[in-house]
């Protein structure tokens, strides 16, 4: 007979109702749901910190006016052109 610690079973209990619930979602959610928790585990603090700081900086670029935005078309077409 293997005995288990408390916190394991209610882990386990926790895990199976929770499970039971994603199991009610779409695939499509549940795919997104699967895609959120593995990219939970490998995060990495000082990156997401350091993306941060450079979408503040290039927000601040933005509304100064030192950048020049374009339509996503035509940034698609560019990087298209500049494959062939």
């Amino acid at each position: 007979m293997i005995l288990k610690r408390k916190d394991e079973v209610s882990m386990s209990s926790q895990l199976e109702a929770l499970e039971a619930e994603a199991m009610k979602l779409t695939a499509e959610e549940r795919a997104q749901l699967a895609d959120r928790l593995i990219a939970s585990l490998f995060e990495d603090a000082e990156v997401e910190d350091a993306w941060e700081v450079e979408v503040e900086r290039r927000i601040g670029e933005i509304e100064a006016g030192r950048s020049k935005l374009i339509p996503a078309s035509e940034a698609i077409a560019r990087a298209r052109a500049a494959l062939k």
